[in-house]
């Protein structure tokens, strides 16, 4: 292939892959704004993420199987059209339930187009200029996330949130169109599919998020349908390692891979890492905009210091992992998103945005330092033969623990706000003398208008509370890495064009 459509190829392929990774963070900001339009509480918005995820997360395996039964090119399209038509059904949906179920279409069209825009880089380039084409393959999937808060921010405060969905239209026109006349066909293959192993996960993986999404709204093991979902969960996970152990034939992937301690340390050191990063980035926009009263614009602005920490520490890192070896590396991003983390649980009402760069920072830097070296531990290892299948199976892991993350801080932020709004009404007298030192100052007293400020305050402090609490998960999530990261041992090396990709 000669240089003209080489770089159309690219130019296809990555405007693909950014419109997907752009579609993870990009809405973040935007969820208040959501929540208010579509009327839902913020454990409910929190479903606009999961759904988006966990369709991902089904929909992945099936990427080798769909790209040879319909050849890669076609499912590209496929992918890349089911993916804008989507985007355009989100930005006009009326209400949450038609808002998740777009975000599942989205998932669902969207999960093969990285792990696809990936493998066509890596064929339209010869051997020599491989490592190039990986490397821009990798800052697109970087730049991505870091634009997502601030575009997100802008375009819901110049127009609305609902062209954080419509973006992606004419990108993913211009991709759709590039891809079209550019992008070179594979043959189609026959090949079987492991559908009863693809029906179990989808049973478990479903069943643990409606757990984790519902629980909290439906009194947990009270509740008749959690109850199901619980026995879904337990029963999709037993049958699918039964059959996959079982069974002679082609499975969804080989439980085998679990055996290396290495892969098996590292995937659950990257689901961790993937609560601490998508938790953040949920919480984040609560504390910007519900009560510090950030703008939209501000507030993704705002959360640019994490995005250009992770960026700044990959690149770095990327180039350090063959020197000093990958876990002293691992051990420093541990470090720093502990240290930015712990930070974080510090803040108050009374915090402005140039306190919060330092720990908004150390967290970026700390997930930079952790997922690069992290892979190339993971396939130290494994077999060569076993690296696709492996890195299939690391980034559901991820996915998995991204959506369990998102679940469990927004759980805890609306319970502990909860529980802290009881606990602090119940110190308000309105005939106490700091609470008429409060009002005074606000030429107000303790009846009328003065309760309704009190009210608003004890809201805002129970928030913020239960915020600092969620912050301390994410704390906790770093602290349980520890012992991980112990099990892990040097191995052969990895490339680290070949690492970054692996993700």
């Amino acid at each position: 292939m000669n240089a003209g459509p080489r770089v159309l190829v690219t130019l296809a392929v990555m405007a693909a892959t950014v419109i997907q990774v752009l579609d993870t963070t990009i809405v973040n900001v935007a969820l208040p704004h959501m929540a208010g339009e579509l009327s839902a509480s913020t454990d409910q918005i929190s479903w606009v993420l999961t759904s988006y995820i966990v369709a991902s997360s089904v929909v992945m395996p099936m990427t080798g199987y769909l790209a040879d039964r319909l050849g890669r090119r076609r499912y590209l399209l496929v992918s890349i059209a089911g993916f804008v038509v989507s985007s355009a059904l989100c930005g006009i949906a009326g209400s949450l339930a038609e808002i998740v179920f777009f975000r599942l279409l989205q998932g669902m069209f969207g999960a093969s187009l990285v792990p696809l825009s990936q493998a066509i880089m890596v064929d339209s380039y010869p051997l020599h200029e491989r490592g190039k084409a990986l490397a821009i393959w990798g800052m697109g999937v970087m730049v991505a996330p870091i634009l997502g808060p601030t575009l997100g921010g802008w375009l819901t405060e110049a127009a609305s949130w609902r062209w954080n969905f419509y973006i992606n239209i004419p990108v993913g026109a211009l991709s759709l169109f590039l891809a079209a006349r550019n992008v070179p066909d594979t043959p189609v293959k026959e090949r079987g599919m492991d559908w009863w192993g693809l029906v179990f996960l989808a049973l478990f993986i479903g069943g643990l998020q409606y757990v984790l999404d519902r629980g909290q709204q439906e009194d947990w093991l009270a509740s008749t349908s959690i109850r199901a979902a619980l026995v879904a969960l337990g029963c999709g996970l037993a049958l699918f390692v039964a059959h996959s152990l079982l069974t002679r034939r082609e499975t969804l992937f080989d439980l085998g891979l679990f055996a290396d301690r290495n892969f098996a340390a590292a995937t659950i050191v990257a689901g961790a890492m993937g609560l601490s990063l998508y938790g953040g980035m949920l919480l984040q926009p609560v504390l910007f905009e519900n009560l510090l009263q950030y703008p939209t614009l501000d507030t993704g602005l705002a959360m640019m210091p994490r995005g250009i920490g992770s960026l700044i520490s990959m690149l770095v890192v990327g180039r350090m992992v063959g020197r000093v070896g990958a876990k002293p590396l691992i051990w420093f991003g541990v470090a720093a998103g502990v240290a930015g983390a712990w930070m974080m649980t510090r803040m108050n009402l009374d915090a402005d945005w140039s306190v919060m760069v330092v720990p908004l920072l150390l967290q970026g830097i700390g997930v930079g330092f952790v997922f690069v070296p992290l892979s190339a531990i993971a396939f130290a290892t494994l077999p060569k033969g076993l690296a696709t299948e492996a890195a299939g199976v690391y980034s559901l892991i991820r996915s998995i623990g991204a959506s369990i993350g998102i679940s469990i801080v927004s759980v805890a932020l609306t319970r502990s706000a909860q529980v802290n709004w009881e606990i602090l009404r119940g110190d308000i007298d309105p005939y106490r003398f700091q609470v008429q030192q409060f009002l005074h100052p606000l030429g107000t007293t303790a009846s009328g208008a003065g309760l309704a400020v009190l009210a608003q305050e004890v809201e805002s402090q129970a928030a913020m509370l239960g915020l600092l609490h969620a912050f301390w998960i994410i704390v906790a999530s770093f602290v349980l890495m520890v012992p991980l990261v112990m099990l892990l041992k040097p191995g052969r090396s990895t490339a680290p064009a070949a690492v970054t990709v692996a993700e």
